[in-house]
């Protein structure tokens, strides 16, 4: 069976296969993606809901706030050793108008008021950020 993934990635389809790796992962989060669902789950932080485990253009993101248009990656040790694949995949996902972030484990365990900060900055950009106007 295939299943439409309606306000994520609009008329993409997604196989079962896909959605049945999510939902595992979904149950075996890892310490640093646990510690960031505890922290953002039921519109904890500034209102934004996010997704765990989302599907979108045929990749599975750690996190997803369609209010930001933002994925969060929570990297462990895997991602030192896969960097060029989370590149690839980045942009392949930044087509859609989606903005990746991605912090350390360690950083969600241990400093996780950094890591809410810079999603905060996303709500409210500085006008500096964009790099317009520079010259």
């Amino acid at each position: 069976m295939v299943v439409i993934n309606p306000g994520v990635s609009t008329g993409r389809r997604i196989r079962d296969a896909k959605l049945d790796l999510a939902k595992k992962m979904r149950r075996e989060m890892t310490l640093g993606e646990r510690c960031f669902w505890n922290a953002v789950r039921g519109r904890k932080l500034h209102g934004l809901k996010f997704r765990r485990q989302q599907v979108i253009d045929g990749f599975i993101a750690d996190f997803y706030c369609n209010e930001l248009r933002l994925i969060v990656e929570i990297d462990g040790g895997v991602h030192e050793v896969q960097r060029d694949y989370d590149s690839l995949r980045d942009r392949i996902i930044a087509r859609n108008d989606i903005t990746v972030i991605r912090f350390a484990n360690d950083d969600v365990v241990n400093r996780f008021e950094g890591v809410a900060k810079r999603i905060e900055s996303l709500l409210h950009p500085s006008p500096d950020s964009s790099g317009e106007g520079q010259g």
